[in-house]
């Protein structure tokens, strides 16, 4: 990506990244090399998408994607899962996300949850590195991109990866539809 002074594979900035993204970097069981997904250092100030693409370039707000935590919940049960989806688009959780959990309800997972049982922080949280437990629903939209550009498990920096690479993700299954019109606003 252009917009970025150094890109480096993420293999090789293992130090800088929490310990989920970095265990399943090491440990990679993706369905591409794990040498295409790439590492970008970027001011934790400004992981946010909006002010990421005011920095960056607006043409950017194509070439991201967010990863959001939803909790799924059936009778006494909740199920979290994890949803890719275009930056310019938010995730239907309460059509498609709800429909493909079985849940009764469903609705974004409160913060503490998300981060700490992701063990990533908010507003970096990616689907590298997720527990194994976790259904990872990726947008169709997402999957035919060359590459995108997500968060790397923390606020400083960025990963981009290809399309194919995420749709190949373990557990990883790709919705037409998820990502609907309206930003997500991470």
């Amino acid at each position: 990506m252009d917009a970025f002074d150094e890109v480096r594979p993420a293999v090789e900035c293992l130090d800088l990244l929490t310990a989920p993204v970095a265990e399943a970097l090491r440990d990679w069981r993706g369905s591409e090399p794990v040498e295409q997904v790439l590492f970008v250092d970027t001011d934790p100030d400004k992981a946010d998408t909006a002010v990421l693409v005011e920095n960056y370039g607006p043409w950017l707000l194509e070439q991201s994607a967010n990863c959001v935590v939803v909790a799924g919940k059936r009778g006494g049960e909740t199920t979290l899962a994890a949803c890719l989806v275009l930056a310019h688009t938010r995730a239907d959780v309460n059509g498609v996300v709800r429909r493909h959990l079985g849940a009764r309800k469903a609705s974004f997972a409160p913060i503490d949850t998300a981060t700490g049982e992701s063990g990533m922080e908010f507003g970096g949280i990616t689907p590298i590195g997720l527990p194994a437990t976790w259904p990872l629903l990726v947008d169709s939209a997402v999957a035919d991109i060359p590459y995108a550009l997500i968060g790397s498990g923390t606020r400083r920096g960025k990963l981009i990866v290809p399309g194919k690479l995420l749709a190949g993700l373990p557990g990883a299954v790709v919705l037409e539809g998820l990502g609907a019109p309206g930003a997500v606003g991470a």
